[in-house]
């Protein structure tokens, strides 16, 4: 089914304008209220979380309004990283927890994601039906007064509770003492938890992006620009560093040369000692469409698999439930250890980043030099004047089978379109960089050419 408002991970867009508006934020809370009732006279409770956006003021308000216009209980943690947010939720035995914040995307935007009580994101089926209450007049005709309206209190320890949790990815037994460590908060979510997570377990730890003032998250900094991290690593001398984006989520990790190191690297690093240890479960790492092929061929090397799934971590962690594996990610830097976490976690992958660092005592630019061997990759992107299906565009499928034809066993070629926008993505690897970018523009300037008909 068509959906108006939830993209691929949750609602996004330009803050207090068409879908990302207070009103429609104040109904969602009222319709996560209902569904989390399910009929029942029960008082839901709903945990609410935010990044460090100037917005996120206004969604804020607007949302615990509307769980409380419904009946429920809100507890308001302030500004901490979305896995914060699925740990309490799950952890509280809370009904749904639901995340202000855009991600990476620059202080003018917003979103909205929701977990289930369980602490994972809700399937799409489930968005489907919050959509429909929130475009719908059922919520209108259900909502209590007097003493069935609800309220909202400040959970004051939430931080607190995130960091000891988040410890529990590293060993016991271990310390970071003798580490050094940059941390790039990226002047969102984490400002607070990141510096002290490491700090605590013993690293010496310089902070940077911690200070922020509503309209600097992401700005020239964190995951996004991790050549910030990296120009710090270098000056002090560290050992890594450690970028995450605006909701922590996510992470791109800094070696000691000062070399990004980024998400396929690292799911190759951890997914191939976990094959050592048998606790890769079903020998199998589960990514997207988007991870590179030597990635793929680096498993295979010690024995595993490569689950492919759409993209968004959302997926991969839909895949991950369902075939019962332990370990997926992106290589955009979402990792996801479910055996730890419900969803991708910055923090807790670069705590079992840092346990493979002290273990082999090694530094991390050898580790990442022999994690995998990168095949040449090509992406490029382009809003085109209307979205087409790819079955319509008869000239762009005979290019991508003359592509596809040409690199034969030794590449790939994808073509998607963006979910919420008319834009194509072209991403092809192989041997040859030079073919690569020139298959690519073929591809596309059929696609222009199909489109315009």
């Amino acid at each position: 089914m068509e959906r108006a408002l939830f993209g691929t991970d949750g609602i996004r867009g330009l803050a207090n304008h068409g879908d990302m508006s207070p009103e429609i934020a104040f109904r969602i809370g009222m319709a996560v209220t209902h569904l989390a009732r399910g009929g029942t006279k029960g008082r839901p409770r709903i945990v609410i979380g935010k990044d460090t956006r100037l917005s996120g003021y206004l969604f804020e308000t607007a949302l615990a309004s509307g769980v409380c216009a419904m009946g429920g209980e809100v507890r308001l943690s302030g500004p901490l990283p979305t896995p914060a947010i699925a740990h309490l939720t799950q952890s509280m035995r809370a009904d749904a927890g639901v995340v202000i914040s855009a991600s990476h995307n620059p202080y003018q935007d917003n979103g909205i994601k929701i977990f289930g009580g369980d602490g994972f994101k809700l399937p799409d089926a489930r968005e489907l039906e919050l959509e429909a209450l929130v475009l719908g007049s059922t919520l209108d005709e259900n909502r209590p007064t007097g003493a069935g309206i609800g309220w909202a209190e400040r959970l004051d320890d939430a931080p607190g509770r995130y960091i000891s949790f988040v410890k529990t990815a590293f060993p016991a037994a271990r310390t970071l003492e003798g580490l050094k460590v940059v941390v790039d908060a990226a002047h969102g979510a984490a400002y607070r938890t990141a510096p002290l997570v490491f700090e605590e377990l013993g690293a010496t730890t310089y902070a940077m992006g911690v200070r922020p003032d509503g309209r600097n998250i992401n700005h020239r900094c964190g995951a996004l620009h991790p050549e910030a991290c990296a120009r710090k690593v270098l000056a002090k001398h560290a050992d890594l560093g450690i970028a995450l984006d605006g909701d922590a989520d996510r992470l791109i990790v800094v070696d000691e040369r000062g070399r990004i190191v980024d998400g396929d690297t690292l799911m190759a690093l951890c997914a191939t000692r976990m094959l050592k240890k048998r606790t890769l479960k079903k020998r199998t790492l589960a990514t997207t469409v988007m991870s590179n092929l030597g990635l793929e061929r680096a498993l295979a090397a010690h024995g595993g698999k490569l689950l492919r799934t759409p993209v968004g971590d959302r997926y991969v962690v839909e895949a991950m439930r369902k075939r019962g594996l332990s370990l997926g990610g992106e290589q955009s830097g979402h990792l996801i250890f479910l055996d730890h976490s419900t969803t991708g976690d910055g923090l807790v992958a670069a705590l079992r980043l840092l346990s493979i660092l002290v273990d082999e005592e090694r530094p991390l630019s050898e580790l990442a030099d022999k994690a995998m061997t990168r095949v040449p990759q090509v992406l490029i992107s382009e809003q085109l004047s209307r979205k087409r299906p790819l079955s319509e565009m008869p000239r762009t499928l005979r290019a991508i089978s003359d592509a596809e034809t040409k690199l034969g066993r030794d590449g790939r070629v994808l073509v998607r379109w963006s979910g919420t926008e008319p834009k194509l993505r072209v991403m092809l690897e192989g041997p040859n960089l030079t073919r690569l970018n020139k298959m690519a523009g073929s591809i596309m300037d059929e696609a222009r050419r199909d489109t315009k008909d």
